[in-house]
């Protein structure tokens, strides 16, 4: 539901499929096995890892197909039957939104459980518009009411990373015309400290 919003011109979901199929490009040019899996309420796509450049055909299609929904996302059921389809250690790069600390919440037993055994990477999109309403000095008195509840939603969102980060998993959270290459760059430093194995 929440990756169906527009930033900066495309919904969400259409910045996350752009840098999604980037760092599948790359890593399968790096000989890593890629796959896909793509869940809201239920799960919705699923490309098994393989390690071939022939792969990423099969997750561009598979991507392309996937609908926009109004459906609540089920961190619960999305990332226990994402784990039960994983028999190694494996990166997870996990693409999503949420809004506050309460909708932060949910993530946090599930990612918990799945950050033991594999390494997570939690990516979302920063809102710049959000920023700029945050960081704008206010010229009356609806510019400070919006300034300060702006503001609250940007601590509350830095406060819900910092929980991920101390639960050990990896957060990207970057403008959509930096993600692509913000998602890259970490997968990079992945491969050179050799943490997946």
């Amino acid at each position: 539901r929440l990756m169906a919003e527009p930033v900066a011109g495309m919904s969400r979901l259409d910045h996350a499929i752009e840098a999604a199929l980037l760092l599948a490009w790359a890593s399968l040019k790096a000989g890593d096995r890629v796959g896909l899996y793509a869940f809201d309420e239920r799960p919705r796509a699923w490309v098994e890892p393989a390690g071939t450049l022939s792969r990423y055909e099969a997750l561009r299609q598979s991507l392309a197909r996937l609908p926009y929904t109004q459906a609540e996302t089920n961190f619960t059921l999305g990332l226990t039957d994402l784990a039960t389809r994983l028999n190694r250690r494996s990166l997870i790069v996990l693409l999503t939104e949420f809004v506050d600390v309460i909708a932060g919440e949910v993530m946090f037993d599930a990612l918990a459980r799945l950050s033991r055994r594999h390494l997570v990477v939690f990516a979302t999109l920063e809102d710049a518009q959000l920023l700029g309403l945050a960081q704008r000095a206010p010229s009356t008195l609806e510019h400070l009411h919006r300034a300060v509840v702006a503001s609250d939603l940007v601590r509350e969102r830095e406060s819900v990373l910092r929980r991920l980060r101390r639960l050990g998993i990896h957060t990207v959270d970057a403008l959509p015309g930096r993600m692509s290459s913000a998602l890259l760059n970490r997968y990079l430093e992945v491969k050179r400290r050799e943490l997946v194995g």
